[in-house]
Parts: C-alpha cells; sequence; structure tokens
C-alpha cells in the first residue's frame, strides 16, 4: 500500500492533537520537529519549561511528553497513519524523548484500538470540581488497568486505609510547599489569576482552579493557595474519593516515558466511559513522600502519578500554545 503525503496542514492537526495532554502545571514542555526527507518526528523536552525546585529530576516532563506521544499515536491512527516509535533513540540527546515516522496505516488491532480513542482526545479535561460518592463499576476498572498494562505500566485502585495514606501524604506535602520559597515560585509561575487568565496560552488560569474545599477527602490541589481569586467559592467535594496509583517497575526516563502513555491511555479510555478525572503528583514531588505512597504489598515498584476519577463535570478547557511556537518543519 503507497504512503500518503504528510503534508503541513495534516502535520499541523496531528501536533495540535498531541499537545492536548495533561502536564504538570499545564507547562507543555514539548517541542517538534520534522524532517520531511525522512517522514520522522522528533519529540523533545523543551528545558525552559521545566520546574527545577517541584522537579528537579524532569520525571514530570518525562510523564507529559509521554502523554503528548500517546496523543500523537491515537491522532495518526485515527489519520489512517501507522506511527513507529522509537523512545530515547540518542543516547547522547538526553532531550530528545521519542522519534515517530509515519508510515502506511497497517490496519491492526492495536491501530484499531488507538483509532477509537480518538473521540477523548478533545473531550478530556483535567476537573478540579466535585465528582459523585457513586461507585466505578469494577467492569471499567478492569477496562482501565488493562489499558495502562498495553503501555507497560500497572493501575492500582487503593483501599480505605491506603486512600487515607495518600490524603495524609497529600496534607504534608501542602505543608512543607508553603515553607519552601522554590515551590511557591514554581506554582506561581505556572498559575494565571486576573486578567491574564484569559489570554494566556500556558499554565493553570483562575478558571480552572475549581472552587475551594468546604469539606471532603477528594485530593484536590488549591492552586490559589493564600492568593484571592474574584468568584471563587467554596463547596463540599466527595467524602469517599475514588483514587487510582499509576506506576512502573523501574524508575529511570524510559520508565516515565511509559508511564506517560499509560497515564493519558487511561485517561482518554476514562472518558469515554463517562468518568470525569484530575491528576496529582503533589506527594510525588517530595522524594521519602513519594516512597511512601506505594503499598508495600503491591507488585508495584514506583507511583508515578495518583489518579482521581468520578463522575461529575468534565472541567473547562485550558489554554494551549499555538502550533507554529512548537513545531519546525524542514
Amino acid at each position: 500500500m503507497p504512503v500518503p503525503a504528510l503534508d503541513p496542514t495534516s502535520l499541523t492537526a496531528l501536533v495540535r492533537d498531541s499537545a492536548t495532554a495533561p502536564s504538570m502545571h499545564n507547562a507543555q514542555p514539548w517541542r517538534f520537529h520534522f524532517a520531511s526527507d525522512s517522514r520522522t518526528l522528533r519529540i523533545s523536552a523543551d528545558p525552559a519549561r521545566a520546574m527545577p525546585t517541584s522537579d528537579p529530576d524532569r520525571r514530570a516532563v518525562h510523564i507529559g511528553c509521554g502523554a503528548a506521544l500517546f496523543n500523537l499515536r491515537v491522532a495518526a491512527a485515527h489519520a489512517g497513519w501507522h506511527p513507529g516509535v522509537r523512545l530515547l533513540p540518542d543516547p547522547a540527546d538526553p532531550l530528545l524523548m521519542a522519534t515517530v515516522h509515519f508510515g502506511a496505516d497497517a490496519a491492526t488491532d492495536e491501530a484499531g484500538s488507538l483509532a477509537a480513542l480518538y473521540p477523548a482526545v478533545r473531550q478530556r479535561h483535567t476537573s478540579r470540581w466535585p465528582f459523585d460518592d457513586k461507585e466505578v463499576p469494577e467492569r471499567v476498572r478492569a477496562a482501565l488497568a488493562e489499558a495502562a498494562r498495553e503501555e507497560q505500566a500497572r493501575l492500582a485502585f487503593p483501599g480505605q486505609w491506603h486512600t487515607e495514606v495518600l490524603r495524609e501524604l497529600v496534607l504534608d506535602a501542602e505543608g512543607r510547599d508553603r515553607e519552601d520559597p522554590g515551590r511557591l515560585a514554581d506554582i506561581e509561575r505556572w498559575t494565571r489569576i486576573g486578567p491574564e487568565a484569559d489570554v494566556s496560552t500556558e499554565g493553570v488560569p483562575a478558571y480552572a482552579f475549581g472552587p475551594r474545599k468546604r469539606r471532603g477527602e477528594a485530593l484536590v490541589r488549591d492552586f490559589a493557595g493564600r492568593r484571592a481569586v474574584a468568584g471563587r467559592g467554596a463547596t463540599a467535594f466527595e467524602l469517599v474519593p475514588h483514587l487510582a496509583l499509576l506506576g512502573t517497575t523501574g524508575d529511570r526516563a524510559l520508565d516515565w516515558l511509559r508511564a506517560g502513555q499509560a497515564m493519558e491511555r487511561v485517561l482518554l479510555l476514562a472518558t469515554l466511559h463517562g468518568l470525569a478525572t484530575s491528576l496529582t503528583s503533589h506527594a510525588l514531588e517530595w522524594p521519602d513522600l513519594r516512597s511512601l505512597a506505594r503499598d508495600p504489598l503491591s507488585a508495584m515498584g514506583h507511583v508515578q502519578i495518583v489518579l482521581r476519577l468520578g463522575y461529575g463535570p468534565m472541567g473547562p478547557t485550558t489554554p494551549r500554545r499555538p502550533v507554529n511556537e512548537i513545531l519546525d518543519i524542514e
């Protein structure tokens, strides 16, 4: 089967879909470079968007780039392309996360399963609003766990005692953050309050903060902190949060990229099942707290992200940078 042309319009659409991926504080830490002669797209980390205090080893940067890579795979499959992916292809260039070569659609089962997720690429948004206490059905949990396994990661649903441990770890992290100038600086750099919230193309805008938590046990990060946000109220959140831990066996750059792809696969599938989702890395940003987040009886080696799932508002669309700022074509 002949390989169809990949013109700038099609490539722009693929990258625009890719960049809808979530990233820590919506920093969007990715760049794309397309070599027309080899039909290869390079996805690189943008060091200017790293957070030196909150993410010193750039684990979250890798996870965000992995999520963008997965969206690209989904969009490519939907458009009829077969994306050949190589992770960390150049040891001499640690910023190069992956290369993607576009070949003709192989019409495999995997291509079909990826393409089926495409409707959720634009529907998925992080929701910091209250969810219902309604249980997530076991069949949905099983499907989400299988989605993580397909990307060489694990998804576990903590029980009551473990959920309480996670809540205590988040409270500990919140207390530490308030006393850490570097972490406060990271938050302030990547949040948008006031008029800039409506025009910025990056960061977390005030309209996406969600309400303050008056009561409830949901693990929702308050990006406002002690800053006033006009018109922001407070409300009750779920009493019984439904959480999932996504993790990997190892804890190196390759594992983080796989975790990012697994995270996005889970989030897109959850969206298709009608679930609202949010992410938290709050306690995981402190090495000693991160080690405590793992269930000692679990086969999961390292927790990479905590997911909050439930039935409720999907959350608003958050800004994204224009494609011409993140994509170069030669």
